[in-house]
């Protein structure tokens, strides 16, 4: 039997504009297996990220519930719920928000020292982890000191330091040029042939069309699912959702 990581039930999400309520999310329903590898495709201002950022505890619904592992996130406390972030969700995001004054090595094992593991554990794994991201020449250099492509590939090292059930990136190839891009969307592969389970939010379909499974949101509700798709097949979906 399959086990379940991440599952969000009847989600919503309303916000207050100009004193009128915006729904960003209506009665979303999504479920994700262990190893599979999610994409959430959808137009600008669909609620893509919100839905992202509701699934990783880095936001809370108005309504609904999301399931980390089986444990209900509303039902938890605040410390209970730094727990899930930093341990169990590794979170990445478009603009890479690594720390400016911290090597490669030192952004990547932060979440280890935070959580209180000796340095020189972190590092090891921090090096590890750089290695396997084709990045151990970039271990002593400043984020200011790297291209895009690697500050990005720093920071999936990052989200990954605390070894993660689930992996969020939201648009990680978005700030990338194309070179860069098909590099970060390779390791993103390799991590889902390692059995890491992965939900990734992008708006181009040649990076979705890696994914398992392809999830469409229009309007904040899902409106329909493509597993395997190509790109091609994937664009067309994607072009008839504006329609």
């Amino acid at each position: 039997m399959v086990a379940i990581v991440l599952e969000a039930r009847a989600l919503e999400k309303e916000y207050a504009l100009d004193g009128l309520a915006v729904h960003a999310l209506r009665g979303v329903d999504v479920t994700v297996e262990s190893g599979e590898f999610v994409a959430i495709m959808g137009p600008s201002g669909c609620g893509k990220s919100t839905l992202l950022h509701m699934l990783g505890a880095l936001d809370t619904p108005t309504r609904g519930e999301v399931l980390v592992e089986g444990a209900s996130l509303s039902q938890l406390a605040d410390d209970e719920l730094t727990r899930i972030r930093r341990h169990r969700v590794g979170f990445v995001f478009q603009f890479f928000n690594l720390v400016p004054v911290l090597t490669a090595l030192e952004n990547v094992a932060l979440p280890a020292v935070i959580d209180g593991r000796p340095t020189a554990t972190a590092n090891e794994r921090a090096d590890a982890l750089l290695d396997g991201l084709g990045l151990s020449a970039a271990r002593g250099k400043l984020p200011s000191q790297l291209s895009g492509g690697e500050q990005q590939r720093v920071a999936i090292a990052r989200a990954l330091m605390n070894e993660p059930a689930v992996l969020l990136a939201d648009e990680p190839t978005g700030n990338l040029d194309h070179r860069s891009g098909v590099q970060v969307v390779d390791h993103f592969r390799a991590l889902h042939k390692g059995g890491q389970t992965t939900v990734l939010v992008t708006h181009n379909p040649a990076v979705a069309a890696v994914a398992d499974r392809t999830v469409f949101l229009r309007d904040g509700a899902i409106v329909g699912e493509e597993r395997g798709g190509t790109a091609d097949a994937l664009l067309t979906r994607l072009v008839g959702l504006d329609d």
